[in-house]
């Protein structure tokens, strides 16, 4: 993906200042699949960061141990960005 576009993504994002209007952009923007799969995958990185053993988030969200593996791992050693917004008390 060329840096252009995921930099005009991010400032389209940072535009959205409610929830009903970021609702809507992410609908238009995303498919039904693929709009379940980034909301899991924040669900995934809150249960993980309150300390939720990564087979009970595997069970309640039924997504792959391999799932929750990676987002493990992106929570430890991928870009802060996901524990800034989550130690807001997300």
């Amino acid at each position: 993906m060329q840096k252009n576009y995921l930099k005009e993504l991010a400032k389209a994002v940072v535009a959205i200042k409610d929830p009903v209007t970021a609702e809507e952009f992410l609908q238009n923007i995303l498919t039904p699949k693929e709009l379940e799969e980034v909301a899991k995958r924040l669900q995934i990185f809150k249960l993980l960061y309150k300390g939720m053993p990564q087979r009970k988030i595997a069970e309640e969200l039924n997504v792959s141990i391999g799932t929750i593996g990676h987002g493990s791992r992106e929570l430890q050693y991928g870009k802060k960005a996901i524990q800034k917004i989550l130690a807001k008390g997300w």
